[in-house]
């Protein structure tokens, strides 16, 4: 899947879940060996997910390594082992990232997803995003609001414009659209799936999720539709052949410009990379 809608966290230190999560319908999964990992299991979860890189599995994981001083030691052990999908950097800084683009130089390409988790992360987007080693940017709410003292209400919009500016600067620097924050009540499918499709609305292009019973939810959201695919191919059919100015009445009487036919284009070549 070359535009995951759904990344699925799985802890570093279970390896008896590793299965189970490859198995739920996720578009990644990504194998944990921060937040999910207590100090002391630091070793072991590394010792597992290394493992694992380096059987001879046919089910590639993302690695969400540590910040700080593990990050330099999990790099290592991970790229030694074998060849991620992808690697997820929490708490982003252009130290990290440097770090990252440094240790990834001449080897086989691996997709980068920085996640955006601390309030100085924040206010530096535009050179996080730019960081020539960024793939994608992702939205840590956890870390982050604990920081900003956000309190979200059941609506979330107390994080709109947080979360369109990780947009806006993800289409600046015409990365893949962003990855949206994780649920944590798992059990709550329907609010799941209402704040998944605003993020989609919003402009996000898939969501992380730490139970597999989310996954489900997550990818029917970010699935295109077929009927509005199939309008947006016979609107790029229909400007095909029209001549003579930017703006113009489609089948429907609806006036259509460029910017339209942007979206329209852009939802055919989700859909299609999807396939």
């Amino acid at each position: 899947m070359r535009n995951p809608r759904s990344f699925l966290y799985v802890p570093g230190d279970r390896p008896d879940r590793f299965p189970k999560a490859f198995a739920s319908g996720a578009d990644a999964v990504i194998f944990d060996l921060e937040d999910s990992v207590a100090p002391l299991a630091k070793a072991d979860a590394r010792t597992a997910v290394t493992s694992w890189l380096a059987s001879e599995s046919t089910m590639v994981p993302w690695i969400r390594v540590n910040g700080g001083a593990g990050l330099v030691r999990d790099l290592a052990a991970v790229l030694e082992a074998g060849r991620p999908a992808g690697l997820v950097v929490p708490k982003a800084d252009m130290t990290s990232l440097d770090v990252v683009a440094a240790t990834l130089e001449g080897s086989e390409a691996c997709e980068v997803v920085a996640l955006i988790e601390t309030a100085a992360t924040l206010v530096r987007l535009a050179g996080i995003a730019a960081h020539p080693v960024v793939a994608r940017l992702g939205l840590g709410e956890a870390d982050l609001g604990a920081e900003l003292g956000v309190r979200p209400g059941p609506d979330e919009r107390e994080w709109d414009a947080i979360r369109m500016t990780v947009v806006v600067h993800s289409a600046a620097a015409q990365l893949a659209p962003p990855t949206g924050p994780v649920a944590v009540a798992v059990d709550d499918t329907g609010a799941l799936r209402e704040s998944t499709a605003r993020l989609m609305r919003m402009g996000f292009g898939g969501r992380a999720a730490i139970h597999p019973r989310q996954v489900g939810v997550i990818n029917d959201v970010f699935t295109p539709d077929p009927e509005a695919v199939e309008r947006a191919r016979r609107l790029l059919e229909l400007a095909s052949v029209q001549h003579g100015g930017a703006v113009f009445v489609d089948e429907d009487g609806r006036m259509i410009d460029e910017a339209v036919l942007r979206s329209a284009r852009a939802l055919v070549e989700r859909a299609e990379k999807d396939l």
